[in-house]
């Protein structure tokens, strides 16, 4: 199943992807695609429905964050070999985790907005996990079984904030609207293996990132269980998994993004994304 949150911002509502390529409203049936319903019973539950019948909702209507009450938003860096080499770091021996306030979560088409004094606001497709159901103490091996499904992520991030004010990398993370999640949460039955999934980015058009899942460092069920030994991950929270090559922070020399550019980025199975740069 593709499961999404349409309306607007705030008031948004739980819904799915049909078949036939439109949304059907999912209000009344479930209070939102969050906490049980990311279980194996709830999703069990949904797949049983007579989707046809279901309200169509307008093809022009917003399109929310795909999953919701996140408590926690962790991201891995430097989980992509090439990555960590255009970035001028070594593989790290452990998976570098980092965590993303919740505030930035937004729209899979809602803007990036420039933090006021952005000088080095930067692009990264990343594929996001969804977790389903509470893990703690999980071994590789049932990893998968706590996960609800996958989405795009744009981790938006300012290199300034991130790298040269001291610190830790939380505040070049985490600004408003950078962290775009959706359009679909992709149940994890639908997708055969994260880790041979194709993904891309551009800037007004132009190719920056073209990559693969394949070339992750530690793989998804590897970081579900190694995170899990750490903090207790419950239904609803979204682990983004790394970036490919291809950032503007890489580029000789680098490239940032500017207010009225447009930025696009999809993985294989998984939709994409459209937004167009802002300043606050």
């Amino acid at each position: 199943m593709k499961l999404l949150r349409h309306g607007p911002r705030g008031a948004e509502r739980p819904g799915l992807l049909h078949s036939d390529g439109t949304i059907r409203d999912l209000t009344g049936i479930v209070p939102d695609i969050g906490g049980a319903v990311l279980s194996d019973a709830g999703l069990s539950a949904l797949r049983g429905m007579k989707v046809g019948k279901l309200p169509v909702v307008p093809v022009d209507t917003r399109l929310g964050a795909c999953v919701a009450g996140t408590g926690k938003f962790i991201c891995i860096g430097l989980n992509y070999a090439d990555h960590a080499a255009e970035s001028g770091m070594e593989v790290p021996p452990e998976p570098v985790i980092f965590m993303k306030a919740t505030s930035a979560i937004c729209g899979p088409n809602d803007p990036i907005i420039l933090p006021r004094g952005s000088q080095k606001t930067d692009w990264e497709v990343e594929l996001a996990v969804v977790i389903g159901s509470t893990a703690k103490y999980v071994s590789q091996a049932d990893a998968m079984d706590h996960v609800a499904g996958y989405c795009v992520c744009n981790d938006v991030s300012e290199r300034a904030f991130q790298t040269e004010r001291a610190g830790q990398w939380t505040k070049g993370k985490s600004c408003d609207n950078f962290g775009q999640l959706g359009p679909w949460l992709v149940t994890r039955d639908e997708v055969e293996d994260p880790q041979n999934l194709k993904m891309w980015l551009t800037v007004n058009g132009q190719p920056m990132q073209n990559g693969s899942t394949e070339t992750m460092v530690y793989g998804v069920a590897h970081v579900v269980s190694y995170l899990s030994h750490f903090m207790t991950l419950h239904p609803g929270d979204v682990i983004s998994t790394g970036t490919p090559p291809g950032v503007g922070m890489g580029m000789k020399p680098p490239r940032y993004l500017r207010a009225g550019e447009v930025v696009e980025l999809g993985i294989e199975g998984l939709g994409q994304q459209r937004q167009e740069v802002i300043a606050d």
